[in-house]
């Protein structure tokens, strides 16, 4: 029943990730750990399988319209690999409890970036510099092998501000640089940690049809909209996942604390004019395995 039970969500997920561009896989690890049951390192495994596989179908769309920069996503792949493998190492040999929570911090940082939306893309540009590259590439790829996260909503600010790509080919690139990440992370893993194959199919193929799916969607429904109820989503995730990773004598705290910045984050996108979270102007189409 929780086998079953998770492949469903599993298409949830990927129906999230073609609807929204990036976001969605952060909540693969979660429903890995609470629903399947697995433990927190199996699961970051599994779910890079998950973001690895979505990001490359997905990239395939992209490259037909000519939004992949195949020389600067090559060049920060090629770095981020080492990044990648290094996290996976890490992560292997990591508390469970370690890793839930850093993976908490990182929902909800994924869910304030969903709530500003994404920029204007800055001038472009030919590329970033070698140098450049093995900063961004070594950092996003070691984000990516320890946490099981594609880390989409990383890596497209970092093109589109670091290295000067326009946000079409932006966020096209970025799925290259995923899917290359999440297999050496994925290598990582696997040094340390068994993977349950035939789940990691069935949850794979069916995020893949969600976000195939969500892709066909994508138009019908308004997109800011559901970019910002799916970021407090996230952010309630993510505070949930927080508090029952915490000691028992600092939940209480912790709580009241998280509540206090939900409040002051929604009073400001609701009344405040200027509220970072209030004015974002989205840009550009949409991606899979952020």
């Amino acid at each position: 029943m929780l086998i079953a039970l998770t492949v469903a969500l599993a298409v949830v997920v990927g129906l999230a990730l073609g609807l929204l561009g990036g976001g969605g896989s952060i909540l693969m690890v979660p429903l890995l750990v609470y629903v399947a049951g697995k433990d927190a390192e199996e699961a970051i495994a599994l779910s890079l399988v998950v973001v690895g596989v979505t990001s490359a179908v997905s990239v395939i769309g992209h490259a037909r319209s000519r939004r992949v920069r195949w020389r600067t996503g090559w060049l920060l792949g090629a770095t981020g690999i080492v990044g990648a493998f290094a996290g996976g190492l890490i992560g292997a040999h990591l508390p469970g409890q370690l890793l839930m929570g850093g993976f908490a911090v990182l929902m909800m940082v994924t869910a304030v970036a969903m709530l500003r939306g994404r920029r204007s893309a800055a001038p472009e540009s030919a590329g970033p510099s070698p140098g450049c590259s093995l900063l961004i590439g070594a950092g996003l790829g070691l984000v990516t092998g320890l946490l099981g996260a594609g880390g989409g909503f990383l890596i497209v600010p970092a093109l589109t501000l670091l290295a000067g790509l326009p946000m079409t080919a932006a966020v096209g690139t970025s799925l290259l640089v995923i899917a290359m990440n999440s297999a050496a992370g994925l290598a990582g893993h696997l040094t340390a940690v068994p993977v349950d194959w035939a789940l990691t199919g069935a949850v794979t193929a069916a995020a893949v049809a969600g976000s195939l799916l969500g892709a066909r969607l994508v138009d019908r429904i308004p997109a800011d909209a559901l970019r910002r109820a799916f970021g407090w989503f996230v952010l309630l995730t993510g505070a949930s996942v927080l508090v029952q990773q915490a000691p028992d004598g600092a939940r209480l705290p912790l709580v009241t604390a998280l509540l206090g910045v939900a409040g002051v984050m929604g009073i400001c996108s609701a009344f405040v004019p200027r509220c970072p979270l209030r004015h974002a102007e989205i840009v550009g189409p949409r991606t899979a395995g952020a």
